[in-house]
């Protein structure tokens, strides 16, 4: 950008921050909407870095741990400093700031609609990310540019100087070609403006429906920094949930891998009553060389309720689920380890529904179910995940700590521990990868899962998920 088309674009937010409070109800509602979505993507008490953080609303409204905003508005940055006082706000052009701090989350609300280089700005914007962080961008819809062109033209709208009208296509590419990682995308807003019940309805429970969904007038994107491979070895904790699987214990402890620096074997036992808590005591004396665990689940029913307690007596960097029935083999797990230090994704889930599978291995009318609910919960997630039901899930302790974090928000509603762990990650966005296995016939014991009750309460969850991902209540 030209000094002179700079100083042009100052003046311009410094005139508007004069007249801000002025104007500041008319625009209230749609500030409002934002303000909604970034508290949703972002957890309180992070470090959080806006790059256009202009009247320091946006930046305060997500309750920061220590927030940040650079804007290249003197009065703009006045108006913010004194309206926060608790926020720091800095007068820096984005396209040339010396970024000397790392962030959780960087924050540009409408900041590429306005910018004359965003590759420049985005590539500076890696200096400040951290390996986990988040970039959040949201940017107008361009099938609007009628509706603002209008609004500009006859007053309803402060005259934008610059105005780039980007395609989501547009902005993934620019991201791709900065060094990003695209996890997912999103719409809201299919009206800006306060109209009562109408607004309501519109932007509460018909933003996401098909075909209207592509008429939201505020579009985001949310990256990460390009993966890197991990600089050292990291340990790895299998978690085991155990209900009369004594058959299957020894093939277990005797084909687990070592991966990393180091496996421990953690079995957590629901008060078996064939034998199974006594083999893995036998066996943990037997081969002393290897770390073994033996947890009684505190709670006598649900799988979720071992996968925590395992979890949360975990000491690997990196928590793997294997199923005890071992229809997903011991010898598959060494691919999950690759894919979480590669870099290639946060959580790794497995998927049942790319190899063919043994004849006796899943009913047909689990494998429908199976199909159902993962085009449901692909799209409930924004990410697409094929097999939700796979029990073998692999993520970073660091992350789970992340997840359990938040588990207030969706409440206690997860007999299995699957969605539980894949809600959490998607709302932190996470970068969900499907890790195609072979699934095997059981070898020992019957199944655990009741299809048909277990059906109509996954049709629950579907409905749990849809109020709290979607329509966010």
């Amino acid at each position: 950008m030209g000094a002179y088309q700079k100083d042009v674009l100052s003046d311009f937010y410094d005139s508007l921050a004069i007249k801000y409070e002025k104007r500041g109800a008319s625009r209230k509602y749609y500030h409002n909407q934002l303000s909604k979505l970034l508290r949703f993507l972002i957890p309180p008490a992070m470090h959080v870095l806006e790059l256009g953080s202009g009247t320091g609303n946006l930046l305060s409204s997500v309750n920061p741990k220590n927030g940040v905003g650079i804007d290249s508005s003197r009065g703009m940055n006045a108006y913010a400093k004194k309206k926060h006082p608790a926020l720091n706000f800095i007068f820096a052009n984005l396209e040339t700031y010396v970024h000397t701090k790392k962030y959780d989350y960087v924050i540009l609300s409408d900041t590429v609609d306005v910018l004359d280089d965003v590759l420049l700005v985005l590539k500076n914007t890696q200096k400040a990310l951290k390996r986990d962080s988040r970039v959040i961008i949201t940017y107008y819809n361009n099938l609007w540019q009628p509706v603002i062109n209008f609004a500009e033209n006859f007053g309803f709208k402060d005259r934008a100087r610059v105005h780039n009208w980007f395609s989501k296509d547009d902005l993934k590419n620019l991201l791709y070609l900065a060094g990003y990682d695209v996890i997912s995308t999103g719409q809201i807003c299919l009206l800006p403006v306060y109209i009562p019940v109408i607004s309501t309805i519109l932007n509460k429970y018909c933003s996401e429906l098909p075909i209207l969904k592509r008429f939201c007038f505020i579009q985001y994107i949310v990256s990460r920094s390009a993966p890197k491979p991990f600089l050292r070895k990291s340990s790895v904790s299998v978690i085991i949930p155990t209900w009369n699987e004594v058959g299957t214990i020894d093939t277990a402890i005797k084909t687990i891998p070592v991966m990393g620096s180091g496996t421990e074997l953690i079995f957590v036992d629901n008060h078996s009553t064939d034998g199974t808590k006594e083999k893995i005591e036998e066996y943990m004396t037997v081969y002393k060389n290897k770390n073994i665990k033996l947890i009684m689940q505190i709670q006598k029913k649900g799988k979720a309720v071992a996968v925590y307690q395992g979890f949360d007596s975990a000491k690997g960097d990196i928590v793997m689920i294997l199923d005890s029935d071992l229809t997903v083999q011991p010898k598959e797990l060494p691919k999950f380890y690759d894919a979480i230090v590669d870099g290639k994704g946060e959580f790794i889930n497995g998927c049942r529904l790319v190899y063919p599978m043994e004849e006796k291995s899943m009913q047909t009318i689990n494998y429908i179910g199976n199909k159902f609910f993962s085009m449901t919960f692909s799209w409930l997630l924004n990410q697409p995940v094929k097999d939700t039901l796979c029990g073998t899930k692999v993520l970073t302790r660091h992350s789970y700590e992340k997840i359990k974090a938040g588990r207030e928000y969706f409440g206690n509603f997860d007999p299995f521990g699957d969605f539980d762990l894949l809600f959490g990650a998607s709302k932190l966005n996470l970068k969900i990868v499907d890790m195609p296995i072979r699934y095997k016939e059981r070898t020992y014991g019957d199944t655990k899962i009741h299809r048909w009750q277990h059906g109509l309460l996954l049709l629950k969850m579907c409905v749990y998920a849809y109020k709290k991902l979607k329509i966010r209540w």
